[in-house]
């Protein structure tokens, strides 16, 4: 699109500059005005492509770094906890009190 765009720009100053001579001097800034519109264009032609670039780039690392968490997180999960969800308490954790009534 970018490309079709300036492509667009280029052909109107290519128009403007033959045409140079028959136009008044009131619209002689349209020549400017297409210049400015190629020079754009081939700025965008550059930068877009180095943007997806660094956008694919830093997506890639992300990408890596939640996949290195993970793995962390796995290896940290292999913990077994001995707890079984048990609401009693054994005389060893009361000191001085017996289980016997």
């Amino acid at each position: 699109m970018t490309a079709a765009i300036t492509l667009g720009w280029a052909l109107a100053l290519v128009a403007l500059l033959f045409a140079r001579n028959s136009l008044p001097t009131g619209v002689r800034w349209w020549v400017w005005t297409c210049v400015c519109g190629v020079l754009m264009g081939l700025f965008g032609l550059w930068y877009v492509p180095l943007l997806k670039r660094r956008r694919a780039r830093m997506a890639a690392q992300r990408a890596a770094l939640a996949e290195s968490e993970e793995s962390e997180a796995q290896l940290s999960s292999e913990y077994v906890s001995r707890d079984n969800g048990s609401n009693t308490v054994s005389s060893t954790e009361t000191p001085g009190k017996s289980t016997r009534s």
